[in-house]
This record gives structure tokens, sequence and C-alpha cells, in this order.
């Protein structure tokens, strides 16, 4: 069990609770404490410190939204927004219930009567704003990584095929999700019509700016990775006469999947940065939406809400970095995956 807890902790980039571990099993305390002290301690006292400046600094700005919310504010209003989405999930449960029994009158007095559910049509609560995000920067992360990394394979394996894209990945690379966004909105307007479509244009403007931006690290990444595997394991292939499709799957991702996923670690963190910003931007639903919101609200606790936003994308954006980090460590030979 104690092996077990401690590969897992490695694995997901949660070190910290190694030491934790091993101290209740026992193992070596003096040194465990000293790498508890380590690990948790002064992080623990380095955030304590921030706390401590944040409430001093918050009381000396006042803005034209009130004060600048402390901690104890910000926390206040992260419980507001935790009762709203439970008193919001009360109301759909009751607006069903009446449904289904107004139907079921309905059917008692006539049953060929023909009933319908009408879907519930509340407002959106921070968290059903968190989820719409997170569907909308996997969808475009996807989308990027399908498509980069078999133009990063191909690039790194032929260098007239690279040089024929860098001029291109170095003009599009620097683009601003804000300079994509107003072409993306367009192309999506004039493209996606349709009388019942699957997906809302919004959520499809969101993705494919999430796929513009964030498609260009793993492109990157792979390429240097492939173009950087030793030529022997290249010359190997060609002696065993392995057929390009072979090569690339027994060879050469192997070999370079540190290389790959480290792109993809970036290129997830760049989309759910960009995200937010066109959100924002284009008014489509989900976190930026939320921040945006509260900013034209101009109500007292406005700031605090979007404190509590800003504080959610960084935990969500370092989740997700942990994520991938898992991934890299679970599916690369080289289980010693840098943890930044």
């Amino acid at each position: 069990m104690k092996d077990k807890l401690i590969n897992f902790f490695e694995m997901t980039g949660f070190d910290w609770f190694v030491p934790i571990v091993k101290l209740v099993s026992g193992d070596s305390p003096k040194e465990q404490l000293t790498l508890l002290v380590k690990m948790v301690g002064i992080p623990m006292v380095a955030f304590a410190v921030f706390l401590v400046l944040w409430h001093v600094g918050a009381a000396k700005v006042v803005t034209s939204l009130g004060q600048v919310p402390g901690p104890v504010q910000v926390y206040e209003q992260a419980t507001n927004l935790i009762d709203e989405h439970y008193q919001e999930r009360e109301k759909e449960v009751k607006f069903y219930e009446r449904q289904e029994k107004r139907n079921a009158d309905k059917l008692l007095k006539n049953p060929d009567a023909k009933v319908k559910i009408r879907p519930y049509t509340g407002k959106e609560t921070f968290f059903d704003q968190i989820l719409t995000s997170l569907i909308t920067v996997f969808a475009g992360f996807i989308i990027a990584s399908i498509i980069a990394i078999p133009i990063g394979i191909m690039s790194g394996l032929s260098d007239t095929l690279y040089s024929a894209l860098n001029p291109i990945i170095q003009i599009f690379k620097p683009v601003s999700p804000l300079a994509w966004l107003p072409i993306v909105t367009m192309v999506v307007s004039a493209t996606y019509v349709s009388s019942d479509p699957t997906f809302s244009k919004s959520f499809l403007t969101s993705a494919i700016t999430v796929t513009l931006c964030s498609l260009w690290p793993t492109l990157i990444n792979t390429a240097v990775g492939v173009s950087s595997i030793d030529r022997d394991l290249i010359n190997v292939g060609r002696v065993l006469r392995l057929n390009y499709i072979t090569t690339v799957f027994k060879i050469v991702i192997p070999a370079s999947i540190p290389m790959i996923f480290t792109g993809l670690r970036i290129s997830l963190g760049i989309g759910w940065m960009v995200l937010i910003a066109a959100e924002m931007l284009a008014q489509n639903p989900g976190l930026g939406k939320f921040v945006w919101d509260e900013f034209q609200n101009g109500s007292s606790s406005s700031l605090g809400r979007i404190m509590v936003a800003v504080l959610t994308i960084g935990i969500i954006g370092f989740l997700l970095d942990r994520i991938m980090l898992t991934l890299q460590k679970a599916f690369s030979y080289d289980k010693n995956a840098i943890v930044r």
C-alpha cells in the first residue's frame, strides 16, 4: 500500500505527499521531517505571507467598485457562489417536478394526450461556467493536438518539409487570440449555417480560437523531438525494413514522447489562457464571460467574485498541468519528468 501511494503521488506530481506517507510508515522520521519542512512548510509560510500582504494591501486600495477585497471577502463570495449554485439546482429540480406532475394529471384525464418536457433555461451558475470553459478548452486542445502532432512528426523526419513550414509557423505563432477572434467569428457565422446546429456558434468560435493559438508549441516541440532522435534508431528501422508507418509508431513516437508532452503541456496552458480572453471579448459562455459580466455589473460584491474567478482560473490551470504531467510520466520511458 505504501509503495502504491508513493508511486501515485510521484506520478501525479504531488511529490510533497511522499514524505508524509514515509513518515506515517516510520521510514527515517528525521529525514522525512526535514523534507516535509522543505517541501510543505516553506511553501505554506510563503503562502501565509502572501495572504497577509494581500490583506494589508487590499485595505489601502479603493476603486470605483469599492475597496479591493481581501482574502476574507473573497472567501465569503466563494461561499455565496456555491450557495447560488445549489439554489439554482433546486429550482431546476422543482421545475421538472412541476412538469412531471402537470403531465401526469394531463395523462390521467386523457391517456392519449401529448406531453413534453421543456428544458430548464435558468441562469448559468459559476460552476456551470467552469464546466463550459473546460469542455471548450479540451475540444480546442484535442483538435490542435490532432493537427500538430502528425505535422510535427512529418516535419521532424523531413528537413524539406520543415523548411517549407517554418516560415508559416514563425508568422502565425505570435498572433494574439484577440486578432484571431474576429476572423474566426465571421468565418463560423458565414459557414456554420444550420436550422438545428449540433454545436452552438459561440462554442465553435472559442474552440477554434483555442486551436489556432495552442497548436504551435506542440507542433514545434514534436518536430524538434523527432529531429533529435538518435539516427541509429532510424537506421535500425531501415535495416529491419520497417515501412514509414511502423517506423513512426515503433521508433519515432516512443523516442520523442518527452518532447511531445512538453509541447502538449505548454499548448494546454496557452489554450486555457486564450480561452478566457476569447470568452471575455466575444461574450461567449464560460469563465471569461463571468468575469466580464461581474465587471459590468458594478455591484459591491463584483470585485470579490472576480477574484474568486481569477483564483479558480489559476487553480484549474495548475490542475490541467498536473494532468498532462501525469500522462507524460505514464506514457514516457522518462519517469523523472521535470515538475515546473
